[in-house]
């Protein structure tokens, strides 16, 4: 018996979802969040190519 065949029994079918439906995404608190802490940083690249990020400066 195969491994997969024994985790079908076990679990049953793997539940397949249209493949051409479209994805939905929601955006939930922890998302929201998350977004708006990201928005304080800036992406810079050095002379070698590292990326790296650094935090945007306050307005005054």
């Amino acid at each position: 018996m195969h491994f997969t065949d024994h985790m079908q029994q076990v679990f049953g079918a793997a539940d397949r979802a249209d493949v051409d439906a479209p994805v939905v995404h929601r955006h939930d608190d922890f998302e929201l969040a998350s977004e708006e802490d990201l928005a304080q940083f800036e992406v810079e690249t050095d002379s070698e190519g590292h990326h790296y990020g650094t935090r945007k400066p306050h307005a005054a």
